[in-house]
């Protein structure tokens, strides 16, 4: 089970701090990432995390935004730095079930339908 909170509404520039609680299975063999779909458009991926601790992150958002995870907690964060109006969305978490390569998880080449567990989401607004 996965649960995402930390969403609200924030003016551009501001920052939030998604999280991500798991349980149920065993945190520790997955790649996690953190998604995010818009009205009318796609579901997309926003950073990724495997277990080794390397990450990545779709260009948009580097430089902004920071994934991690507390191992101890079974807690995965998104922190959301330098908002802009862009970023709006349903922000999902997810976890592939351990299917999924290092190297896959930490270069962005994945889709979607690799990831089996997904959380509710979290709704970030963001005001100009």
């Amino acid at each position: 089970q996965l649960v995402e909170s930390g969403g609200g509404s924030v003016q551009a520039g501001g920052s939030l701090r998604l999280a991500c609680a798991v349980s149920g299975y065993k945190y520790s063999a997955l790649c996690m990432g953190w998604f995010r779909q818009a009205p009318g458009n796609e579901r997309e991926a926003v950073a990724s995390i495997y277990i080794d601790g390397n990450t990545y992150y779709t260009d948009s958002v580097k430089g902004r935004f920071t994934i991690s995870q507390d191992n101890a907690k079974n807690t995965l964060y998104l922190q959301i730095d330098s908002l802009k109006p862009e970023d709006a969305a349903m922000y999902y978490c997810a976890a592939d079930g351990g299917i999924l390569p290092g190297k896959y998880c930490y270069s962005g080449q994945y889709t979607i339908d690799q990831f089996a567990y997904w959380g509710q989401g979290t709704q970030v607004t963001v005001s100009s």
